[in-house]
């Protein structure tokens, strides 16, 4: 089943037209990176499909009529709330969705997510990881069918990293769906199902990251990338 169908979305800003004829396909149970250079478009057409932002131009189909209330959206930085520990706001949070969940629940949430021993501290004071993991407990409190990361590891040593990535797979095996973006290749080939690569406001390359890399006669990723990323060289004046 496809969460969501976008054909020949068009935004323009003031005389500056963005996203040029864009068809995009997100289906259930796949984890999809969004990637391409920064000002490409990628956060404009995000912003649609969350219906954040109408589209000039094409439609977009979702698979449920109140699919706002089945989303989540974690940005680079979750602004917890000061002075309150791991545990309420996480219960905070939960409220916000009309969720009530028990002290065990609660728990059994922080524990999911590697953070059992951590739900006294001030979830200010968390290291970087603990804040990350704490985002995706709080952003996914009301068990999302889509969830939206932006750069979900960035900033992270290897470690946490680590356990990021596999908190995101734990979330498809449960039938979620995850879209992120991110500058790290290494991390959309081994965690991306499908990558949908944009650049100049549109869709450049489409594809499994195994299957790009064959297609493209590259190494990884990274060579990916700049193939498809590169310039013209500049002519000598002469």
């Amino acid at each position: 089943m496809n969460l969501i169908e976008a054909k020949g979305l068009t935004k323009k800003f003031q005389d500056k037209v963005v996203i040029k004829g864009l068809d995009m396909v997100i289906g259930q149970g796949e984890i999809v990176a969004l990637i391409g250079p920064n000002g490409v478009g990628k956060s404009t057409t995000i912003a649609m499909l969350l219906g954040i932002l109408s589209p000039d131009q094409g439609s977009i189909t979702y698979w449920r009529t109140d699919y706002q209330q089945h989303l989540a959206v974690q940005l680079q930085t979750t602004p917890f709330f000061e002075g309150y520990s791991a545990r309420e706001n996480l219960a905070l949070f939960s409220a916000l969705y009309r969720i009530r969940l028990s002290e065990a629940e609660l728990q059994n949430r922080l524990e999911a997510c590697q953070l059992g021993d951590t739900g006294n501290t001030p979830a200010i004071r968390l290291s970087l990881g603990q804040q990350k993991r704490l985002a995706l407990a709080v952003t996914t409190v009301h068990q999302p069918t889509l969830i939206v990361l932006d750069e979900p590891t960035a900033g992270l040593d290897p470690r946490a990293s680590h356990e990021i990535r596999e908190l995101i797979r734990q979330m498809v095996n449960n039938n979620q769906t995850v879209l992120f973006s991110s500058h790290d290749m290494e991390e959309v080939e081994t965690l991306a199902d499908r990558i949908i690569f944009m650049n100049n406001g549109q869709i450049i390359a489409e594809g499994a990251p195994k299957q790009l890399i064959t297609e493209n006669g590259v190494a990884n990723l990274d060579e990916l990338y700049l193939k498809l990323t590169q310039t013209p060289a500049v002519q000598p004046i002469n």
